[in-house]
């Protein structure tokens, strides 16, 4: 998406705490910058790290070659607060586990409300499932990089 239209990806969202979220954010153009461990884990300790801080409770994730889909209860805040947090402390968490410093996410990301009849862990079982319909592993279990609060 081009740049110029980001603020279009704004429009009618809203943020209230309390209220659950699938979150998308996706490196930039795309490139497979996680299929290290070493830069993989440098992002999860950064999710985990929004928890500890009080701005969210993870429920679930994945970290994929070139994107990250979340699924939190926003604590305190705005859901841009928290991305812009997340991707700053990211990226500088990154080069310090080693990346040449690079524009590391595209702007902007992706953020679905659920709504309380939504299946909740029908969403988490998606977004584990992620690295299955990738082609990445054939169980869910053999991909390291990711978590749900009911596993």
């Amino acid at each position: 998406m081009d740049r110029a239209h980001n603020h279009l990806l704004r429009r009618g969202r809203f943020s209230q705490p309390g209220s659950l979220y699938l979150l998308t954010t996706v490196t930039q153009q795309r490139q497979h910058f996680f299929t290290q461990m070493r830069f993989a884990r440098a992002v999860i300790l950064q999710l985990r790290k929004t928890d500890t801080d009080g701005l969210s409770q993870s429920l679930a994730w994945v970290v994929m070659p070139d994107h990250v889909h979340w699924l939190i209860e926003l604590k305190t805040g705005t859901l841009c607060q928290l991305m812009r947090r997340f991707k700053s402390c990211s990226s500088h968490a990154l080069y310090q586990a080693g990346m040449p410093r690079r524009k590391i996410w595209q702007p902007g990301y992706y953020d679905r409300a659920l709504r309380k009849e939504e299946q909740v862990r029908e969403v988490a079982r998606y977004i584990v499932a992620n690295p299955i319909r990738a082609g990445l592993v054939t169980r869910a279990r053999d991909y390291p990089h990711w978590e749900a609060i009911w596993v």
